[in-house]
């Protein structure tokens, strides 16, 4: 895929989707900069997992202070000089928060997301892969990460549901959303090659992609 049209991708998506490998496969496969999240580096998110109404703060606190030293230092490199593509966009990190923290945290969270997001790069794409909890669930059990252990079905359910209404909203960037329910990019390099020729013919600002299209 030639990437001169999209220098920055973003891809996105509930835990368990896949973002993150196809973000490894697409840079492999394309020579692009990954840019990759590192929640292993979170000493707070196993125990959320486990206790998410007294580690909440502390996990989402870490992980947008992490994401926004990232960008800083991708802008400080020069985003332009090569194609980038990430597994994450610093825009839909109020997903979390939303979800997690109690009002008086949630308002603490939002100054300070209001205060460093201003100055972050925008993507020029943003591939949105969606799958259904109980995808997501099966696909976090199969990976058996210790970390994940703990993340229950219902908390899936409202991240699912709170990545739609996100997406539903979101005018920042071309956006295609993929169903990743029987597409697999990551594994099936027929399915990764469509992906690419549906993300280098894209015309609209919004499109749709599913097996079959």
């Amino acid at each position: 895929m030639n990437l001169d049209k999209y220098r920055y991708i973003v891809v996105e998506g509930p835990i368990g989707v896949g973002k993150t490998s196809l973000t490894k496969r697409i840079a492999a496969e394309t020579g692009a900069q990954p840019l990759l999240e590192q929640p292993q580096e979170n000493p707070f998110l196993e125990r959320f997992y486990r206790d998410s109404a007294r580690y909440a703060l502390p996990t989402q606190m870490f992980f947008l202070f992490q994401r926004m030293n990232q960008l800083r230092d991708l802008a400080q490199t020069d985003l332009f000089s090569a194609p980038v593509v990430s597994d994450f966009l610093i825009d839909k990190d109020p997903i979390f928060a939303a979800l997690t923290l109690a009002d008086e945290e949630l308002n603490l969270y939002y100054q300070m997301f209001e205060h460093f997001s201003q100055s972050s790069p925008r993507p020029d794409l943003v591939v949105y892969l969606q799958a259904a909890p109980a995808t997501l669930a099966e696909r976090i059990k199969r990976r058996g990460i210790s970390s994940e252990s703990g993340i229950s079905d219902s908390y899936l359910e409202r991240l699912c549901e709170s990545y739609s209404r996100f997406f539903h909203h979101y005018e920042s960037s071309a956006l295609l959303i993929v169903n990743a329910e029987k597409f697999n990019p990551i594994e099936n390099s027929g399915d990764f090659e469509l992906l690419l020729k549906r993300i280098a013919g894209m015309r609209g600002k919004r499109e749709f992609f599913s097996r079959g299209d």
